[in-house]
């Protein structure tokens, strides 16, 4: 049972929306995990969906489909795309639920972007990967 398992606090891990330009000079965007710690992460399992607030407004009541993503490792200082993120969706909050191993160690999180947290002017250098985008911690 989940009420069983001890969960230490998530420690060099991160997610971030990415921005690249693609060769028709449009923006692509995608969803990555960054592993900055100094040992590979393994059995990560990543649960990704957008929701508009619960209160009353032009969002409540939007969701978007629950996508399951696993990956069998991420090596220190490295990253993996999670998946493709229309800019449709940034008006939503976007979550992204993070399992994965440390060791024999289990961790646990929640990354939430807020409704229009992704925007240019959020838009920040990611070194030493190399990225642009907006980085949640």
């Amino acid at each position: 049972m989940k009420k069983d398992i001890l969960f230490h606090p998530v420690q060099g891990v991160q997610v971030a929306v990415v921005r690249s330009i693609n060769e028709e000079k449009a923006a692509e965007w995608n969803v990555v995990v960054i592993n900055r710690n100094d040992q590979p992460i393994t059995n990560i399992f990543v649960t990704s969906k957008g929701y508009g607030n619960t209160e009353s407004g032009l969002n409540a009541g939007q969701k978007t489909s629950t996508l399951r993503h696993f990956f069998k490792e991420i090596e220190p200082e490295k990253h993996v795309i999670v998946e493709p993120i229309m800019p449709d969706v940034f008006h939503l909050n976007n979550e992204f639920w993070i399992s994965y191993f440390l060791g024999n160690q289990i961790y646990d999180k929640k990354f939430i972007f807020v409704p229009d947290s992704i925007v240019e002017d959020n838009v920040i250098e990611i070194a030493p990967l190399g990225l642009e985008g907006v980085l949640h911690e």
